[in-house]
């Protein structure tokens, strides 16, 4: 028989069986398409060697007049701006208190001997466990120094009056009051879930639902594994609770604390010991000592709200992991915690200048700083017409500047003034409130209009100038959208993945045809929607989702479409974050080892100290000759490929033909020949022509067969083309 064509439509196919798609591509990981032929996609780098605390859920990318290229990251934990490669924490301060406040600070510190657990007393101090507080001004206390007091500490919940930290020091002296009376006390605004918690009973979503416990050493292991076991005795916790580990004082079985320092899905092993895995987004941590490890470890466990009255239901409201919005409003920039206040932070002030509340900036602007919105769900500074929206706001009272939250209302300040939210006949402030749904998910600037989701519809906001301002128009309801940060805009269209389907809007809404819809929505944790994301890879033409998986409370799977090709890949990565900025050379992704990546900026996973090979494959779906009366047998293929793109000697692939008797039955055994470039691509990076093995020896056979590409080595970069192999009838048996 003459040679045989391995020619296969381009995209990934899940909407039917292999068999049925022949002539398709049926299954694949860290592969695009690209002119209609697979290749391994680009591979990534660290922005920088320094980390941030938290998981990153948004990032925002702007220039100041002064051409400062800033990058603001909103973590569970904080909100930092990275400028020149350091990271920034410009979280806000909540509330400080002071030898002169009330209650006052003065030799609020106590200490007890043996331990490096530190107790402060304020009352009313408003904070949570695993908040962020600085201390200034306090006197040393026994043998803890003034200078292990004197800095930012991560606190534990003790209760309203109470709170703890540790220091590296362990007191000599029990002291019940100390530290002298010029003590400062700052609070951070108060930190986030970084995954959804399901609340428990009635009133679930408003009550506290941790608590905290400071246990020592209680980690224990196997040398060589990647499995932990933790000792914490009546623990009374699930398989799969998360369980949050913080200011851990020693290493964790050999692993340094840094990447410990999170939460974890658990195991229960007994009443008095549960595990967690080590494995932790892409990086695999193994352990090199056996325990007891840890020093002093603060452990905060879910456990059930207290239940209202006659509430009989087993699932209440739950805790929604944190969201940051962000926006520049020219080069100062505006943010917002889902749920919470609005605050402005100043350029012009420089990077060691925390953010402000808008109400405090705004009255030192010379406005009435009481009405800003005191809590909304997002935040844009809208860039063309200059106008600072809150989506989700109180509605303006001019008798009352608390009045309720209402989550249908939509808010903007005066134009060129995101100061000024007073409306007057002298400005252009004013609300509108939207009547389909019951909340507003989120919104997105495109070039001539904001679109905004409800839970229920999506509306256009068009600006019309005054009197009225702002016209909105209702494009569709009962439509879906999967979390606030499920949606990206390219080239004026804009991409969404709703609750079962994926959505396009280019002037008027439509369902974007999906080859692997089934794949993806029978796929994701629905409970960690929030965790969505959505970004563009422009230079590729393409649209990112990434999301949780079932049984998964982080993010580990994406799916790619290709708009201009109209096809769809996917695979599995764990990000928190997405942003291609035209600012920026390469897209950039926050991963959970607490790093923003720099993405096609390199051949293999950089993000560690050392390079690792990103592992590649793309399988077709099974071919036959003619309609497969006979089995095949199949001596050799003829490979086409190019490395274009490797910085390695001699790139190599695999090439896999996979055979079986029938469409029901596995594989059978399979020949796997190297496909080896004859060319070194480290000292020359083009070719006229592309060498590399001209032909594949192999010998099986099988009524149908799967062909597959596959690599796994370090610096190789490849393209398929279109190989052929040597096939010919063997029997119909």
């Amino acid at each position: 028989m003459p040679l045989q064509k391995l020619q296969f439509r381009p995209g990934i196919n899940r909407e039917g069986t292999d068999y049925s798609n022949e002539g398709g591509w049926y299954a694949c990981d860290k592969v695009r398409f690209r002119s209609g032929f697979p290749e391994k996609i680009g591979g990534w780098i660290r922005l920088c060697n320094e980390t941030f605390l938290g998981i990153a859920r948004s990032m925002w990318n702007w220039i100041t007049l002064s051409g400062e290229n800033l990058l603001g990251i909103g973590t569970n934990l904080k909100y930092y701006i990275e400028q020149g490669a350091m990271y920034y924490d410009i979280t806000p301060i909540r509330i400080t208190f002071t030898a002169n406040s009330s209650p006052n600070t003065v030799n609020c510190i106590a200490t007890t001997s043996g331990s490096n657990v530190v107790t402060v007393t304020i009352a009313g101090y408003g904070g949570l466990s695993n908040d962020f507080v600085t201390i200034s001004g306090a006197n040393a206390i026994g043998s803890i120094t003034a200078s292990d007091l004197n800095q930012e500490h991560q606190i534990t919940y003790i209760d309203t009056t109470k709170f703890s930290f540790v220091v590296a020091n362990t007191a000599n002296t029990t002291v019940t009051a100390g530290g002298g009376n010029t003590i400062n006390v700052a609070f951070q605004i108060q930190t986030g879930l970084d995954v959804f918690i399901q609340g428990t009973g009635w009133g679930a979503g408003t009550w506290p639902s941790y608590i905290t416990t400071t246990l020592t050493n209680p980690f224990t292991s196997t040398i060589g594994t990647t499995t932990v076991t933790v000792t914490q005795t009546a623990h009374g916790l699930s398989n799969g609770n998360s369980v949050y580990f913080n200011s851990i004082s020693g290493n964790v079985c050999g692993i340094a604390a840094a990447p410990i320092t999170k939460a974890f899905p658990i195991t229960v092993v007994n009443a008095n010991a549960y595990t967690f895995s080590t494995v932790i987004g892409s990086t695999t941590y193994t352990t090199t000592s056996a325990g007891p490890t840890g020093g002093t470890v603060v452990v905060s466990t879910p456990v059930a709200p207290v239940r209202g009255w006659g509430a009989a239901a087993d699932i209440g409201v739950g805790q929604q992991l944190r969201i940051w919005t962000n926006d520049n409003f020219g080069q100062d920039l505006l943010i917002a915690p889902r749920g919470g206040q609005i605050y402005y932070w100043e350029a012009i002030l420089g990077t060691t200048e925390r953010a402000k509340l808008l109400n405090d900036v705004s009255t030192t602007k010379g406005f009435d700083g009481t009405f800003v919105p005191n809590k909304t769900n997002q935040i844009i500074g809208s860039a063309i017409q200059r106008f600072a929206i809150a989506f989700g706001a109180n509605p303006y009272d001019p008798g009352d500047p608390n009045t309720i939250f209402d989550p249908l209302l939509v808010r903007w300040s005066d134009q060129e003034n995101p100061f000024d939210w007073v409306p007057a006949a002298t400005n252009q402030s004013g609300e509108y409130r939207l009547n389909i749904g019951s909340f507003i998910m989120c919104a997105e600037s495109t070039r001539q209009e904001i679109l905004i989701w409800s839970d229920a519809a999506l509306y256009s906001m068009q600006y019309l100038g005054p009197p009225y301002v702002w016209g909105f128009q209702l494009l569709q309801d009962n439509i879906s959208i999967m979390g606030p940060n499920a949606s990206t805009t390219i080239n004026n269209v804009t991409y969404w993945m709703g609750t079962d389907k994926f959505f396009i809007y280019s002037g008027r809404v439509e369902t974007l045809p999906c080859a692997i819809w089934q794949y993806v929505f029978n796929d994701i944790n629905k409970d960690q929607a929030f965790q969505v994301f959505a970004g563009s890879n422009e230079r590729y033409s393409e649209i990112w989702w990434f999301y949780c998986s079932q049984g998964s409370n982080t993010v580990d799977k994406y799916v790619i479409y290709n708009y201009l090709e109209r096809v769809w890949s996917y695979g599995t990565m764990a990000r928190t974050f997405w942003l291609d900025s035209p600012l920026r050379q390469y897209p950039m992704a926050s991963n959970y080892e607490n790093h923003i990546l720099y993405h096609e900026a390199a051949v293999d996973d950089v993000s560690g100290l050392s390079p690792v090979p990103i592992e590649a494959y793309i399988q077709s779906s099974d071919f036959d000759i003619g309609d497969g009366h006979n089995f095949g047998f199949v001596w050799r293929i003829l490979p086409d490929i190019t490395f274009n793109g490797s910085n390695t000697n001699e790139p190599k692939v695999v090439m896999t033909v996979r055979p079986r008797r029938n469409s029901g039955t596995n594989y059978g055994t399979a020949d796997t020949p190297d496909v080896q470039s004859d060319q070194n691509y480290t000292t020359q990076r083009n070719y006229d022509v592309q060498l590399f093995d001209g032909q594949v020896y192999t010998r099986l056979r099988g009524r149908q067969m799967a062909f597959r590409i596959t690599s796994t080595d370090l610096g190789v970069a490849w393209q398929l083309g279109t190989p052929r192999i040597d096939i010919r009838n063997d029997g119909r048996r």
